[in-house]
């Protein structure tokens, strides 16, 4: 009789996010003001983005959304800290986080380039979502 083989299938988890911490002492609508005038975008206030946290306790943290049909890429751009909860709680020297899901068209350099133009803007930096545990639990649809 013959051996039968045996296969192990093993899945990671894909990130499906470029995303970049924002340094700004303005507010979340003025920061994403400054945001669409630097990249030619046009990030709209949507529903608040829902974290269940520790304890059970639900944060709502303010978020702006933009597709870009062109390019078939969206941004999202959440604030980091609500109510002392942080969506990233490892990188809570940042104060926003912008997040391009399905980018395959825009060059993550030139972003960033354009981001520190704004006035709005104290640094702009890229992380990578696979290096920070809480970035894993963020889901952007």
């Amino acid at each position: 009789m013959a051996k039968k083989k045996k296969h192990i299938l093993s899945f990671e988890e894909a990130v499906e996010f470029d995303m970049i911490g924002i340094c700004s002492h303005h507010s979340d609508y003025r920061l994403a003001w400054n945001i669409n005038t630097s990249l030619n975008i046009h990030l709209n206030k949507i529903e608040n983005y829902l974290l269940s946290g520790k304890k059970g306790i639900e944060t709502a943290h303010s978020m702006y959304e933009f597709s870009d049909e062109e390019d078939r890429l969206t941004y999202f751009l959440i604030k980091n800290k609500q109510d002392g909860h942080y969506l990233i709680p490892e990188k809570s020297a940042i104060d926003y986080f912008l997040f391009l899901c399905d980018n395959c068209a825009v060059e993550i350099s030139d972003v960033l380039a354009k981001l520190k133009t704004a006035s709005s803007v104290l640094g702009a930096y890229q992380f990578a979502p696979k290096d920070i545990a809480s970035a894993q639990n963020v889901v952007l649809t």
